[in-house]
């Protein structure tokens, strides 16, 4: 039997690493010389690297490990389905038992009319069905010419082509020929960083508005949908007005245009509710889905149709599909992470105990010299970090350059934390008990001190004029 271990010391895997595998999101001839952490073993929100060094994990893998590590239930699952049947597709008229079990599960969690399953094998993969999807709708409608989606600048909804393209990350449109034809942007509810003079409530209907004055721009006739995430989690963790989702609600009704949530981040309870819809009200026609579906455990994604949408879609053959559409090992992993969800109350944690004391901690941070501004809903907050002349305050140094240096003392310490230009932030697993909460929140002190004293003692603590 092949089996991978680490038997290698860390500076020849990462060696090897560094001469045959492509990371992405990373400029690897600068990071590879440096080398790669080499994670080897995790166990509930704890990893282990090639160094034997324990690490809390405050991302849960990429936003997604909601159970935590080592859970022996979802890998003897795995085993059972692969021995059952390893792998049958979805075309043709055919179905599998996991993947009807799985649409059915979804639909009796989601919320509202979304009773129909489109599965795909990624966020990415989902968001790109959602361009196909509510293009054809239209089509269907006699309204072939409603093929527009609007989306947000610093929003995030994968990293294909279509799915690149219908987020609004500068760097990303940089590179490939994004954004397809019939992609528009609004700005983003950010207040912090752009609201200006304006309350936060002005603020969120004002950028909310933005939405209805670039219908009318592109005109009614043009529009097909927008979507939106409840709360922006690659974009630094950017959690709107209550004003904002309210009024984007109002003006998808108003003008009968379809509004897609994306919930890749969101859903599965890292809002305090199984889904980031239902903590902001918003009633979608569509939700995408992946992340927390398996926690990471098997690659998996969704798009949740509602049934007026998935009624009409019926009516013809809809040309698309993947290979990998509700494969059965990833649909029999989401099923068994569903149920240890339901089962063991990880949405009333979350609501009840984890949140509530990450909020307590997280918040207290904003005491911190380093730290402007903290946000947090649910099990998924932010630091905006600022050189110390008041809240709101700007670096001189380039975007990043602080977050940068305070995600380096975080690894240092022990704790995974990410930045987003000179926001950090955690969306660490749901299961996260309130010791384990006040270990990461200690080392990411810690860390936040070495960063205030190293960039004091390196001249960074200047505010940008």
């Amino acid at each position: 039997m092949t089996k991978i271990t680490n038997h290698l010391p860390t500076a020849e895997l990462q060696a090897i690493d560094a001469a045959h595998h492509m990371h992405p999101f990373s400029q690897n001839d600068g990071f590879q010389r440096k080398g790669a952490r080499i994670i080897t073993r995790a166990d509930g929100v704890m990893l282990t690297d090639s160094d034997g060094e324990s690490i809390i994990d405050g991302m849960a893998g990429l936003w997604c490990v909601n159970i935590g590590y080592g859970r022996k239930e979802l890998a003897d699952v795995a085993a059972r389905q692969m021995q059952e049947l390893p792998y049958y597709n979805t075309f043709f008229q055919t179905s599998h038992v996991p993947a009807i079990a799985l649409a059915a599960r979804i639909a009796e969690l989601a919320p509202g009319d979304l009773n129909h399953v489109f599965f795909a094998g990624s966020g990415s993969e989902a968001n790109d069905t959602n361009i196909r999807m509510v293009r054809h709708y239209w089509a269907l409608k006699g309204k072939p010419e409603k093929s527009v989606i609007i989306s947000r600048k610093n929003g995030y909804h994968g990293s294909s082509m279509g799915s690149g393209s219908l987020g609004g990350m500068a760097p990303m449109h940089a590179q490939g020929g994004m954004p397809i034809p019939d992609i528009a942007h609004i700005d983003q509810p950010y207040w912090y960083g752009e609201g200006g003079d304006m309350t936060p409530e002005d603020f969120g209907l004002a950028r909310a508005r933005q939405l209805e004055a670039k219908i009318l721009e592109i005109g009614v006739d043009r529009v097909a949908a927008f979507i939106g995430e409840p709360v922006q989690g690659a974009g630094g963790v950017i959690i709107p007005p209550s004003t904002y989702w309210p009024e984007i609600q109002r003006i998808c009704d108003h003008y009968g245009i379809l509004l897609i949530a994306d919930e890749v981040i969101t859903g599965f309870g890292r809002t305090g509710q199984w889904f980031g819809s239902q903590t902001y009200g918003i009633r979608p026609h569509i939700m995408t889905i992946a992340k927390g579906l398996s926690s990471g455990y098997a690659p998996i994604g969704a798009s949740v149709v509602c049934d007026e949408v998935a009624a009409t879609i019926a009516q013809d053959e809809f040309n698309h599909g993947y290979t990998y559409s509700g494969h059965p090992v990833a649909a029999a992993v989401a099923l068994e992470n569903l149920r240890i969800m339901e089962e063991e109350g990880v949405v009333d944690h979350v609501r009840d105990v984890a949140g509530p004391h990450l909020a307590k901690r997280w918040h207290a941070l904003a005491d911190h010299p380093l730290v402007g501004e903290t946000s947090l809903i649910g099990m998924m907050g932010s630091l905006a970090l600022t050189p110390g002349t008041g809240a709101r305050g700007r670096f001189a140094a380039a975007p990043g350059t602080a977050g940068f240096i305070v995600r380096e003392r975080c690894f240092a310490n022990n704790v995974i934390v990410r930045h987003v230009y000179d926001r950090m932030v955690v969306s660490p697993p749901l299961v996260m008990t309130p010791d384990q909460i006040d270990m990461m929140i200690d080392r990411l002190t810690t860390a936040l001190d070495e960063a205030h004293a190293q960039m004091r003692a390196d001249g960074l603590l200047v505010a940008a004029s």
